[in-house]
């Protein structure tokens, strides 16, 4: 390549490279946030038509009202609010006032907040750490079972865990809040006689490949339901469902006589 063929393709190139850097420089200024906005939205606000505390919001966090549903952490660009949960949410802001904050909920719906000016709502803020919805209970099954005059033991634990799964719900603002909950490991031990043939813990992620991906993310595992026997060896039924939805999967999780495992969506 001759001298001067370089010499424009070098300058083509610098051109390139100021052009996207000062394109990412737009972007990032368009994207900045708004920290006059957040500084407004601070306080306690009121739902204007349901006469009741909608959320507090303090520093980059908002909280709820209620001992379920999780702080979030929130940001506003450009007449945009946005909630950092499980899901990242953004809310059209319509109109916002020192003492008037008004938005567009999940369905479109606009919801009007009034600033509190009652010193006693700060009340239903102090100690409500929010609270895990589970079952925190240990579950034991032992079960004797016959085939073909042959005598088997089961045995099933369902066992709480530390595991949190975070599951989106909308509150009476239409707002999506998270909700976290506590999976749990199941164990499965099999006998014939005093041979063991079979012992395992089960984990939800055990299911991915039987259960979409998305699903399984927010779901537990629930429970596992010793089914029947047959010529393909011991089947029980793991129940894999969203908690306080009747939203679930249900895999068939046989064993054979030999201690071998198959998973099957029923």
């Amino acid at each position: 390549m001759s001298f001067n063929k370089t010499v424009f393709v070098i300058f083509i190139c610098s051109l390139a490279i100021v052009g996207c850097k000062n394109k990412n420089s737009n972007i990032q200024k368009n994207s900045q946030e708004d920290y006059t906005a957040k500084k407004m939205l601070q306080g306690i606000w009121i739902n204007e038509d349901e006469e009741d505390v909608a959320f507090r919001a303090m520093g980059d966090t908002i909280y709820y009202p209620d001992s379920t549903s999780q702080p979030v952490y929130f940001q506003i660009f450009n007449d945009t609010l946005v909630l950092h949960g499980a899901n990242n949410v953004k809310y059209p802001i319509v109109k916002q006032a020192p003492h008037l904050f008004i938005f567009k909920n999940q369905n479109g719906e606009l919801v009007k907040l009034t600033l509190s000016e009652d010193p006693s709502d700060k009340y239903m803020f102090e100690d409500s750490r929010p609270q895990a919805l589970n079952q925190n209970v240990v579950i034991k099954r032992d079960t004797v079972l016959i085939h073909a005059n042959e005598r088997y033991h089961s045995y099933v634990q369902v066992n709480p865990t530390t595991y949190k799964v975070m599951k989106a719900s909308y509150n009476d603002e239409g707002v999506e809040v998270d909700n976290v909950y506590y999976d749990n490991i199941i164990h499965i031990s099999l006998f014939k006689g005093a041979l063991k043939l079979f012992s395992r813990d089960f984990h939800k992620q055990d299911f991915t490949g039987k259960v979409p991906t998305e699903f399984l993310r927010q779901s537990i595992l629930s429970d596992m339901i010793f089914n029947k026997m047959d010529s393909d060896g011991f089947h029980y039924t793991a129940s894999i469902c969203i908690p306080d939805s009747p939203s679930s999967y249900m895999v068939d999780v046989i064993i054979s006589y030999s201690g071998t495992l198959k998973l099957r969506i029923n």
